[in-house]
This record gives C-alpha cells, sequence and structure tokens, in this order.
C-alpha cells in the first residue's frame, strides 16, 4: 500500500475499519440472528477479530497447509449456525452462499475504504489485484467462484444494491452494540473504545449509524476527517514491521499451532 502496492493487504491499519466490517455484516438480518443465536464474541471480541483475520492472510499470504487449516477452523466454527425456515425466526445458514458473500464483500469495501483513506485511489492495477485476493478469501469456503461478482463494476452494483435495502434489526442491533460498548471484557480494549466508536460510525452509512444509535454531527465529521488526514500522513511514516506486525503474529501462531497438532507430528515422524 505504501511502499509497494502489493503489500496493502498486510497493513495493519485495516483494524481501524472492523467494527465497520463487522456491523455491516450483522445488519444482514439473517447473519444478525446467527451470531446472536450462536456467538459469544462480544465476551471475545479480540479471539474474533484474530480468528477472522487469521483466515484472510491464510489465505493471502499463507502457505497451501495454512490455508487448508483456516478453512477448516472456519467450517467448524460455522457447523452448528444454522436454523431451518420451519422454526420460529426466519432460517440462517452459515454455509449458505449469499451469506458468505456479504461477509466477504463487508471485508472488501471496508478494506478498500481505508487503503484510499491513506493513500488514495488506487489505480487499476493495485485495485484489480487487491479485488483478486478479496475474490479468494470470499471463494475459498462455499461461495461459488460465479456468485462473486466478475470485476469491480459489477462488484459496485451489487454492493449499492445491498445497501439500499440493508436495514440493522433488533437481535443485530443488540449484538453489535454489545461490541461497541462492552461490559465484560479487559479494562485495555473499554480503554480503546471510545477510539473505535469514533472511527466505526464515521466509517458507516448514515442510515446504519441511525440504526445502531450511533451519535453523529457536524462537528463529528469534522474531527473525523482530520483524524483521516493526519493519519495519512503519520501512518506511512512508520516501519514496515510494524505496519505488518499483525499480519506477521497471525501467521506465525497459525504455523505454531500446526507445528504442534497432532496431525502435523504424526507426519513429521513419518517423514523422518
Amino acid at each position: 500500500m505504501v511502499q509497494g502496492e502489493a503489500d496493502f493487504r498486510a497493513e495493519g491499519i485495516l483494524l481501524a475499519g472492523a467494527g465497520r466490517a463487522i456491523l455491516l455484516q450483522l445488519a444482514n438480518p439473517a447473519i444478525g440472528r446467527g451470531v446472536a443465536a450462536h456467538s459469544t464474541f462480544t465476551q471475545r471480541p479480540v479471539n474474533r477479530l484474530k480468528g477472522t483475520l487469521t483466515y484472510v492472510y491464510g489465505i493471502v499470504y499463507g502457505t497451501e497447509e495454512q490455508a487448508k487449516e483456516v478453512r477448516r477452523r472456519v467450517n467448524h466454527a460455522h457447523v452448528p449456525v444454522r436454523r431451518t425456515a420451519a422454526e420460529p425466526s426466519a432460517g440462517y445458514n452459515a454455509f449458505d452462499p449469499a451469506l458468505q458473500l456479504w461477509v466477504a464483500a463487508t471485508l472488501y469495501d471496508t478494506a478498500l475504504t481505508i487503503v484510499e483513506k491513506i493513500r488514495g485511489p488506487l489505480g487499476d492495477e493495485a485495485a484489480d489485484a487487491m479485488y483478486r485476493d478479496y475474490a479468494r478469501i470470499g471463494t475459498a469456503l462455499q461461495l461459488p467462484p460465479d456468485m462473486w461478482p466478475k470485476d469491480r463494476a459489477a462488484f459496485r452494483r451489487y454492493w449499492d444494491e445491498q445497501l439500499s435495502t440493508l436495514r440493522a434489526e433488533e437481535e443485530g442491533v443488540r449484538v453489535g452494540r454489545g461490541l461497541l460498548f462492552p461490559k465484560h471484557t479487559a479494562l485495555w480494549y473499554r480503554a480503546i473504545m471510545p477510539s473505535a466508536r469514533f472511527l466505526t460510525a464515521g466509517l458507516l452509512p448514515e442510515q446504519l449509524r441511525k440504526d445502531y444509535g450511533l451519535a453523529w454531527s457536524d462537528r463529528h465529521q469534522h474531527r473525523f476527517d482530520r483524524t483521516w488526514r493526519v493519519l495519512a500522513v503519520a501512518y506511512p511514516m512508520l516501519p514496515l514491521r510494524i505496519r505488518h506486525w499483525f499480519k506477521d503474529y497471525c501467521l506465525a501462531e497459525l504455523e505454531k499451532d500446526l507445528r504442534k497438532s497432532p496431525h502435523n507430528m504424526q507426519r513429521q515422524g513419518t517423514s523422518a
């Protein structure tokens, strides 16, 4: 992104968009219901964030073995997240390709939003490369490749259509606000949440800010714009090892887990 456009997917500044992506996902009624019924990530938000980003980094940057492992983890986590349409609330299923498309779309659009706030509009080559990477992220699970919009223009049409009708319902709002206003998390996490809420609110579409009960005014907007102007100057000055630290950390932890896994230990013993 900053030093060589090929590296922007690893930039730590993308973490600033985590809240936006999650709230956009929860605003899909089926996802909101599924998370409300099956997830405890409001009590373990850091673990959830690490898990999601380990999946992203594993697919984009990982070895074949690492990519296989992150797919296995996500599929395992999704097994209980399903309900039929005949049950009391409308059906949802974490293996539903349409829902996986929406989740991947929120990750892509959020990453693109953050990248362009830091470095300005991407050139066509870099933008296409980023889009291909997120297509890989989306289609690594149950999303068929032909469901991912064929190009950036097709994606924009899909995105605008989804946003035009997207409204967060009660269950999604409850989970989202539980994430934004945590009560049972570490003190350091609660301490950073005012800044995280501010960035999240500023990055959300206006209607979703209202749905989630996030106050916004001209004063907020001026402060938000000023914050990103400062970040656009200051962030690129950080050493690459700092900007990519979280990606490197997640992949190192993933590799450590793989080495400790019984299957891997058995394979190493056989090859020896």
